[in-house]
């Protein structure tokens, strides 16, 4: 971590990378699909250049001031093998198979894809002690019901979770929704007592009041954080497969996740980072940066647990 960004081999953060996972607490993991997309193609190859941008990150958190490598072991162990890359259903069951190994190992994940169908097959493994509460930052929704042929596109992740009994909808926040399919996805979600959190709330509520209500939602549940890069404005982040205008700046994304601090974080993943949209590379560096925030607080959150339990 104290080379050049720029010397050696690239993993997340310049960590090491390992094939064996007995010495590791956190993953940091690639899965390198989007065949679960409905828009602009690209984000199979997110989890690339987020390695790559996160050489930039260094190893303690200027803001909250954490190390999260003096909190617990934590290692680059590759990417998810999909051998079905052309077929979504069963990519799914392969990354799903993945995460099932993870966390047998005990490990916690912190993941960059790929589109958003890859966070159902993450929950479903995670999801196997129990129900999880979900911080899910977006410009949807996602939980549309089956979109040509398939349940498993990155517009329905959420709603598959839901009713599969993975998150508790009344444990789940969904911060920075402005959905242009909003007619067809929030019904279910508001029916299902999801807190729902627009754009248009936050602006009127402010960063405070905003990680209040996520904090009371949440409470002292194990809690997932799913990071989708859209949900900034495409100013911040236009190298995304669904980029709509009005959304969160970087720094009031990083706010909110400093914000949550002590929740019993148990894997976190950022998604639909899309290179080819990305031509000064920015888009990447912001999802690496949440990405180091999520890793921040689920080291810290890993601490907390070792510490309860010795």
């Amino acid at each position: 971590m104290l080379e050049m960004p720029f010397v050696g081999i690239g993993s997340f953060f310049r960590t090491d990378l390992r094939d064996r996972w007995e010495d590791v607490d956190i993953a940091l993991v690639g899965v390198p699909t989007d065949v679960g997309l409905s828009h602009r193609p690209g984000a199979r190859y997110g989890p690339q250049a987020m390695r790559f941008q996160s050489g930039l990150i260094r190893y303690i958190n200027p803001f909250t001031r954490v190390i999260p490598y003096e909190l617990a072991r934590v290692a680059d162990i590759g990417d998810v093998s999909i051998e079905n890359i052309f077929h979504l259903d069963r990519a799914v069951d392969e990354i799903f198979a993945f995460y099932q190994r993870v966390h047998a190992a005990g490990l916690v994940p912190v993941t960059a894809g790929g589109d958003h169908s890859i966070t159902y097959p993450i929950l479903k493994a995670l999801a196997a002690d129990g129900p999880l509460a979900l911080i899910h930052f977006d410009t949807h929704h996602d939980t549309t019901g089956p979109l040509k042929g398939s349940r498993f596109h990155h517009g329905a992740t959420f709603r598959n979770a839901i009713e599969e009994g993975l998150i508790d909808p009344k444990r789940t926040v969904q911060i920075g929704i402005r959905d242009p399919y909003g007619e067809i996805a929030r019904p279910f979600a508001e029916a299902a007592g999801v807190t729902v959190i627009d754009m248009a709330t936050f602006d009127e509520d402010g960063l405070a009041k905003t990680v209040e209500r996520i904090r009371n939602v949440v409470g002292t549940s194990r809690v997932y954080i799913s990071f989708d890069v859209d949900v900034l404005d495409p100013a911040y982040a236009p190298g995304t497969g669904t980029p709509v205008v009005g959304g969160l700046t970087s720094r009031e994304a990083m706010r909110i996740l400093h914000g949550l601090r002590g929740l019993d974080v148990i894997g976190g993943d950022v998604v639909e980072v899309s290179p080819p949209f990305d031509p000064t590379g920015m888009t990447a560096l912001a999802g690496a940066q949440m990405m180091f925030e999520i890793l921040c607080l689920a080291a810290e959150a890993h601490a907390q647990r070792a510490k309860q339990t010795s």
